[in-house]
């Protein structure tokens, strides 16, 4: 269940455990949720959600050693930004095929994140390339890359164990062990941290 569902149906009564599940690995989650589709603000409904687990002290509980906020990058208006501008997220990475459109909104996401920086916001930290294996992909990502003043910190290929995972409600490390995947995972992992404790030195 969502942040916004449980809010509307439990109101005050509201606890932890109602909206944070575990995952594998121990991995905590939390799903916002949003407006119905063409009605309200999909930003608000993340920022509800933020302000709730603050309410209720989600941070100071569980004691994360990171938080990932996965969030769309085309929402109208500003989706994306909101953990941005609530001073929630450090540091910002873009996921982005090699499609056209995909690519305009990586650019659009980063003029966003370069205007939120100059006053002392999130920064952006680099392009994840989730391959949808169109032609010179790697290629065109990262020229998009340097167009933006960024690089590619991952290549990320398609690979049909994702969704055999996913069919099963899991992850790649969960239920397809042998899996490529779960190289590439820990790499984008361990680059990742490395690129957080570089920004905080």
């Amino acid at each position: 269940p969502t942040v916004l569902e449980q809010l509307k149906e439990k109101g005050e009564s509201l606890k932890l455990e109602d909206i944070v599940f575990e995952g594998f690995g121990g991995v905590l989650c939390v799903e916002a949720g949003g407006p119905t589709p063409g009605i309200g603000c999909a930003g608000r409904g993340i920022i509800s959600a933020f302000e709730k687990l603050a309410e209720l002290e989600a941070f100071e509980t569980y004691k994360p050693d990171i938080v990932i906020y996965d969030v769309l990058g085309d929402v109208v208006c500003g989706g994306f930004a909101m953990p941005i501008r609530g001073g929630y997220a450090r540091e910002v990475f873009i996921v982005s095929s090699g499609e056209m459109m995909a690519l305009y909104a990586a650019s659009n996401i980063a003029q966003a994140i370069k205007n939120f920086g100059r006053r002392g916001y999130a920064r952006l930290k680099g392009i994840i390339l989730n391959a949808k294996n169109i032609e010179n992909e790697q290629e065109l990502v990262t020229k998009a890359a340097e167009e933006i003043g960024t690089e590619v910190v991952q290549y990320v290929p398609r690979s049909g164990d994702i969704q055999i995972a996913e069919n099963q409600g899991g992850t790649v490390s969960e239920f397809v062990k042998d899996s490529p995947m779960v190289q590439v995972y820990n790499e984008l992992a361990e680059r990742v941290l490395a690129m957080s404790e570089d920004e905080e030195e």
